[in-house]
């Protein structure tokens, strides 16, 4: 493919760069798993909506320690080669972002960590208190309004974006932006919604077919 058309790669976390839900790891390591369980099953049967499962998974974390969190992080299984993936991704002048339901403190692990530019997803964010997680009760699910503040940031169409993404809510973000990758989903809603599916548990695939693969939508 001649060129680079994506000026921003935008990307999931739990369930695309984390091996499982990195929330239910979380869970486990503090002896929480049955409150992660609780909420997912509501969820996934639809008894639930997005943003109540969002607040229920922040719950967990509520109460513990900045260096709890950030040690389980660190030991959260992932998928192999994300910071080769992002410097390929800036190699090519193009930025890459966290476009997630997840906390500033998670996400900014991450950006840390891996090198992503930025991080958005979320209306409202606990904070450390203390030391500790605070609560998260006026947090909501934002992944739309999301994603055009960070065209907005970094100054860009959506249809220069590419997302990556496992869940229904990337799916919904899949028709906004230029290509849309299911990256180990296994929802076959996800799948469908697609513009584009890979699999395998490697982030260098995805920048592989990035390579190969122009916008659907330009």
């Amino acid at each position: 493919m001649a060129g680079w058309p994506y000026r921003l790669v935008t990307t999931d976390l739990d369930g695309t760069l984390t091996a499982g839900h990195g929330w239910g790891f979380l869970a486990e390591r503090l002896g929480r798993r049955r409150q992660f369980e609780d909420t997912q099953r509501e969820f996934m049967a639809g008894r639930i909506g997005e943003d109540e499962h969002l607040r229920n998974l922040l719950a967990i974390a509520e109460g513990a320690s900045r260096r709890e969190v950030l040690r389980i992080l660190a030991e959260t299984p992932r998928v192999a080669g994300i910071p080769e993936g992002i410097r390929r991704i800036h190699e090519r002048g193009a930025h890459v972002a966290l476009l997630t339901h997840n906390p500033a403190y998670v996400t900014g692990w991450y950006e840390r960590q891996f090198g992503f530019d930025a991080a958005d997803g979320i209306a409202g964010s606990p904070q450390f208190r203390a030391g500790l997680v605070g609560p998260a009760r006026a947090v909501r699910a934002d992944k739309t309004a999301a994603l055009a503040r960070l065209c907005h940031k970094f100054g860009v169409s959506p249809r220069e974006v590419a997302h990556v993404g496992d869940g229904r809510a990337d799916a919904a973000i899949f028709p906004l932006v230029g290509l849309g990758v299911a990256f180990g989903a296994r929802d076959p809603l996800v799948r469908k919604a697609a513009d584009l599916t890979v699999d395998g548990s490697d982030f260098r695939r995805v920048v592989d077919a990035l390579e190969r693969h122009p916008p659907t939508r330009g």
